[in-house]
């Protein structure tokens, strides 16, 4: 097993994909839902397309950047569907950095595993939209029912653990003012939800970031104030490019 072979995007540098830090992002191919929205297509879907990246090129860089970045987070496709993911954040968390991962909740199991570590600092959580809507939402890679029982136990996490997770919504075309509402009731006590704004997916090659799109590659939040989320209008980046370019300190 070689975890980091999944590593097919890098962004050395953010101000938008984590909330009130300074983070670069690393980006997993692969993803187990199949949502006509998302801008980081090639990377869910395809990302055996892309290049692999250079694990100690990688740690070389964190290993310089540990003045100037708080953080890193880690984003795709969905991480959680990645075999060994607990091996990359490992030796991120050794290098002494905070981690965030960005998940859709579709495998809360594996979500438990790497809340146990501690290895994650925070967990940002894309609800895609009320329960009835994920088939239509997700390319029915899941029905109502499996969305609600995987959310609800992500829920149950982020209640008992109130200070590691924070959900957030793309307002894509199929919601409504109603469905944002309902969403926003699902969330537990205390939990405010961040919708994102929606750009339509440009659907290149390249695997876009936060920072450029605001909603790159993967399901990345943009925070309320910042427009730069993976599905945001800001984070449509690329998934190739720049973004794949690890090498350099």
């Amino acid at each position: 097993m070689q975890p980091w072979k999944s590593v097919r995007g890098f962004e050395r540098f953010s101000l938008c994909d984590w909330p009130g830090k300074t983070c670069c992002v690393i980006f997993l191919g692969g993803c187990n839902l199949h949502c006509p929205t998302c801008h980081n297509a090639t990377m869910a879907w395809h990302h055996d397309t892309l290049p692999t990246l250079d694990q100690s090129a990688m740690m070389r860089f964190l290993q310089n950047r540990t003045k100037w970045l708080d953080g890193v987070t880690i984003t795709g496709g969905e991480p959680t569907t990645v075999d060994g993911l607990e091996t990359i954040l490992a030796d991120i968390h050794a290098l002494g950095y905070a981690i965030k991962l960005d998940t859709n909740a579709m495998n809360p199991g594996v979500v438990a595993d790497m809340l146990a570590t501690g290895y994650v600092t925070t967990f940002a959580v894309d609800v895609k939209g009320p329960y009835e809507k994920y088939p239509a939402l997700t390319g029915n890679a899941v029905s109502a029912e499996t969305a609600q029982h995987n959310v609800e136990r992500i829920f149950a996490m982020a209640q008992d653990n109130p200070g590691r997770f924070y959900f957030r919504t793309t307002r894509v075309p199929l919601l409504t003012d109603t469905d944002i509402e309902t969403v926003r009731g699902y969330l537990p006590a205390g939990f405010p939800l961040t919708e994102q704004k929606y750009i339509e997916p440009r659907r290149t090659s390249d695997a876009q970031t936060d920072s450029e799109t605001r909603r790159m590659h993967g399901d990345v939040v943009t925070g309320a104030d910042c427009e730069c989320h993976p599905e945001g209008a800001a984070s449509q980046r690329g998934e190739g490019s720049a973004a794949l370019q690890a090498t350099g300190s």
